[in-house]
């Protein structure tokens, strides 16, 4: 395989060299976790080739999807033997790459907001018996499901095993046990992986503990705080600094650095962030309010007198189920 691209107008569409054989349009290729069935082949000038020998270069169309450039194919019967190959291949490299991935304690997944467009929880839950199982689960997936969920990959009744172990391991899930322990392999296989195990005697300590990991998924809320209102009523252009607005503080504070709206007429024209504070000639960190000020409005030099200056801050704040 000399090169390979995902064509707009022809799909996958791979370069390759033939080494020992012919290729024919029609034959059923495997290459890396792909396959193909030669739809068209057509040389270096774009021209359509019907059968490509030894040494001759020749573009293949009819992939699946893109082969990686640099891997050997080969020619088999027919295409369904190129199907079950080029699968077979592709679950064993899914296989190899999930098992090689730690899995997230529950600390992770509770410090950060999932890429999804619902946060999910993966669980495998163990307990006791059947009846504290089926009291678990409804419990667990009763908890609000509209912008994070519990996803419970596997249940079942009985101490925690090795093979819930790998599992949590391939689907980067937690272990939820109720009255269960794991016995001596899993236990070795958690504490090696890094698979988060929590063991629990009391259903409600498990349903607050799930609560609030799924909080930990739900982005968190931004809260705006004002600091203070600033009157335009004065302009000055300053040498490689850009105009700076003479303005008394009416209410507040003004803090540099702090976010900031410029205000005209009742209309937000601009907001950006303070860059330069100043009383008289120095550079201070905040005005209070009843004093004058120099206020310079990073990358904004269209102030105009009458304008209002509103500082605010911007706070994250956590949300809870």
């Amino acid at each position: 395989m000399i090169e390979a691209n995902l064509d707009k107008g022809r799909g996958p569409v791979a370069t390759v060299l033939v080494q020992r054989g012919t290729l024919d349009v029609g034959d059923a290729l495997v290459c890396g976790t792909t396959w193909a069935k030669i739809r068209a082949m057509q040389d270096e000038n774009g021209n359509p080739v019907k059968r490509a020998g030894p040494s001759k270069p020749v573009v293949v169309l009819g992939w699946a999807s893109v082969p990686n450039a640099g891997d050997e194919f080969r020619e088999v019967e027919d295409e369904r033997e190129a199907r079950h190959i080029g699968a077979e291949r592709e679950a064993m490299a899914r296989a190899a790459e999930l098992v090689a991935t730690r899995p997230p304690t529950l600390t992770d997944l509770m410090a950060q907001a999932a890429d999804r467009e619902i946060p999910e929880l993966n669980i495998i839950l163990k307990a006791d018996a059947q009846g504290s199982l089926g009291a678990l689960t409804d419990a667990f997936l009763k908890l609000p499901r509209h912008e994070v969920r519990v996803n419970i990959i596997h249940s079942a009744a009985g101490a925690i095993t090795e093979s819930d172990i790998s599992l949590a391991m391939a689907s980067q899930a937690i272990v939820v046990g109720f009255n269960v322990r794991p016995d001596v392999q899993a236990r070795a296989l958690a504490e090696k992986e890094g698979v988060d195990v929590r063991l629990y005697k009391v259903i409600y300590e498990a349903i607050d503990d799930i609560r609030q990991a799924l909080s930990g998924l739900l982005s968190p809320e931004e809260k705006e705080t004002e600091l203070g209102r600033a009157e335009v009523r004065a302009l000055f252009r300053v040498p490689k600094v850009g105009v700076v607005a003479g303005c008394h503080v009416q209410e507040g504070k003004i803090l540099r650095d702090a976010r900031a709206r410029v205000v005209r007429e009742g209309v937000v024209v601009y907001d950006g962030r303070i860059g330069s504070l100043r009383r008289f000639k120095d550079d201070v960190k905040e005005v209070a309010e009843g004093f004058e000020c120099g206020v310079g409005i990073e990358n904004f030099n269209d102030v105009k007198e009458g304008d209002v200056i509103e500082a605010y801050e911007v706070h994250e704040v956590a949300r809870t189920l």
